[in-house]
């Protein structure tokens, strides 16, 4: 199930927490003692672990992942933060592949189909509410770009050994040259010849002759 059941009791200090982490060091492992040295040391921040878990920022053992060291670069951090919802609700995108726009009810309503009603009416609130809250937070506009390594990848893009040769080029391949050397142009001609009709040889060993001495 591509659904992750990460929440936060409250999100108001969200986008806090996002920029802190982008500023700070990445730890080896994300602990509550790492959390509190980011001056989030409520019993309700504790669960911004469980949410790095949930995004695939960290692993389940809170070691930091590639998504994590992708988003400390500030030049794509809110794009890697969209691929990773999209990833993490992927369920939820794949009701409506515009799930990032809809409202807090409609998530809401969507994620209470998805779970087969069997989570509380309060714990769809907080998910829905983390969702909206995560969503207008990230980047929207280039998730067409796949972000790889900390690079985006634009899938338009040809490598240089796949670029077409120019058509131009091409035909004069084609028609100059084989294998680097000029090729020789040949010509065939097809001769008709109507004999005319005679029981003397020599008629014919006369004409032959003049064939061979003109043609040949």
């Amino acid at each position: 199930m591509a659904l992750t059941p990460s929440y936060l009791v409250t999100t108001k200090n969200l986008e806090s927490f996002f920029n802190s982490l982008i500023t700070a060091k990445a730890p080896e492992t994300f602990t509550q003692k790492f959390l509190e040295s980011l001056e989030f040391k409520s019993t309700n921040d504790r669960l911004y672990i469980g949410l790095l878990k949930g995004l695939g920022f960290l692993d389940a053992n809170a070691v930091p992942t590639e998504i994590y060291f992708n988003f400390l670069d500030q030049s794509q951090s809110k794009q890697v933060l969209a691929n990773a919802i999209t990833v993490a609700y992927g369920d939820l995108f794949a009701v409506n592949t515009k799930a990032n726009e809809l409202t807090q009810s409609e998530v809401k309503n969507k994620l209470r189909t998805l779970t087969q009603g069997k989570i509380s009416d309060k714990v769809l609130h907080l998910m829905a509410n983390t969702f909206v809250t995560l969503a207008a937070y990230a980047e929207w506009s280039n998730t067409a770009k796949k972000v790889q390594g900390g690079k985006e990848k634009n899938d338009n893009q040809k490598p240089e050994s796949a670029k077409e040769t120019p058509p131009a080029a091409q035909e004069d391949t084609d028609e100059d040259s084989v294998g680097g050397k000029l090729r020789k142009t040949e010509l065939h001609y097809n001769i008709q010849i109507h004999l005319p009709e005679s029981r003397d040889a020599a008629v014919y060993d006369a004409l032959f002759k003049s064939l061979k001495k003109h043609l040949f």
